[in-house]
Formats: structure tokens, C-alpha cells, sequence
């Protein structure tokens, strides 16, 4: 069992002017490609050798096989969090826990911003959904992913330099600015576990 990459939900220019056509084609055809051959290359002569679900790697693998197989699930997360057409602002339920939990959507940016640009180093910042259902801001390091966590992700910000470097050689805070503008709402509300289409197939979950 090997696993492939699995294909964008969108053209590699469909972001732009948020990510270029150039940043996609090198985060989607090189990074994230290589973090799913050295998956594969990691679980050859192991018990995950016939695996068939990148997640189960995820949760119980350690090591160089747990970065790259969290990273290529990271990364697969992050792609689907964005739409063409996006951008705006959440409704229903996810816009209802957001005000409960943060105050408003306008404080939840804030400090979903002040997650993403004080990071040291690499990494992601997860809006996650707790256990009892309270949202969080949840920073990880490098290639940690929040469900070994017990975390259920919401949406995601890709701080790697790789993700926004092309176009904005070092002002991450612009490229954080500007996460916003093609944000699939109708997607991270989905995969709120109380949710009618939690782990439906229109989305990643």
C-alpha cells in the first residue's frame, strides 16, 4: 500500500492573489509531494506497510515517520481549508461558537493573528474544537498535528516559511493578513463534530 498525492480541490492559481500561482506549484508539487514519498518510502518492511488511512500513521507512529506522514496530512488539511470563491465570514453554528468562545470574530482574528505571527519558527496554527466543544487557538511546532492532542481541526495556518516565502520573502504577518481572504467557511463548519455533514466526503475532515 503506498499513499499518492492526492489532487488540489481548485487550479494551482485559483488563490491568487493570497498565494500565487508559483507558491502553490512549489508547496503542493515539492513539499508536500516529498512529505508523502518519504511516507512511503518510511513505512516500507514496517506494520504500517498496508495502512490504507494516513491518520492512523499519524496517531500512532513516532519519529521521522510520524513528521512526514503529519506533514503530508497537514498539508492536505491546509489546501482544503481554502476556496476560490472564499473568504468573508462564518454563519450558523461555527459563527455562533466563535462569538461564544472568543467574543466576537473580529477578537478571534486578532488573536488567531498574534498565534501565527509570534510562532517561533516553524509550524501551524489550528483552530481546533475541544472535547466538550469549546474552540481554541492551538499552536504546534513544526510538524505536530493536533489530533495526537485530542484536538478535532477546524482550520489551519501553514506558518512554514515555504508556504508564503515566494511571495513574501519574510513578512509573514502580511501573508497572515491576508489567510483570510480565501477562507472556505462552509467547509471548516463541517468538520464541527455536531455538525449534520461532519465527515461527509464534500469536505476534509
Amino acid at each position: 500500500m503506498t499513499f499518492t498525492l492526492p489532487p488540489l480541490p481548485y487550479a494551482t492559481d485559483a488563490l491568487e492573489p493570497f498565494l500565487s500561482k508559483k507558491t502553490v506549484e512549489y508547496h503542493y508539487g515539492k513539499h508536500h509531494a516529498a512529505y508523502i514519498e518519504n511516507t512511503n518510502k518510511l513505512i516500507r518492511d514496517t506494520h504500517f506497510k498496508d495502512c490504507k488511512n494516513l491518520e492512523d500513521i499519524v496517531l500512532h507512529s513516532d519519529g521521522n515517520l510520524y513528521n512526514n506522514a503529519a506533514q503530508a496530512w497537514n498539508h492536505d488539511f491546509y489546501w482544503h481549508c481554502f476556496s476560490p470563491k472564499g473568504g468573508g465570514m462564518p454563519n450558523g453554528v461555527l459563527a455562533e461558537k466563535i462569538e461564544k468562545d472568543f467574543g466576537s470574530f473580529d477578537e478571534f482574528k486578532t488573536k488567531f493573528a498574534i498565534a501565527a505571527t509570534s510562532l517561533f519558527g516553524s509550524g501551524w496554527i489550528w483552530l481546533v474544537e475541544n472535547n466538550d466543544g469549546r474552540l481554541e487557538i492551538f499552536p504546534t511546532a513544526n510538524a505536530d498535528n493536533p489530533l495526537r492532542f485530542g484536538r478535532n481541526p477546524i482550520l489551519v495556518c501553514d506558518v512554514w516559511e515555504h508556504a508564503y516565502y515566494l511571495d513574501k520573502q519574510n513578512r509573514r504577518t502580511e501573508y497572515v493578513n491576508e489567510f483570510w481572504d480565501k477562507i472556505d467557511w462552509d467547509a471548516a463548519t463541517a468538520r464541527l463534530k455536531n455538525c449534520k455533514a461532519y465527515n461527509c466526503k464534500s469536505c476534509f475532515v
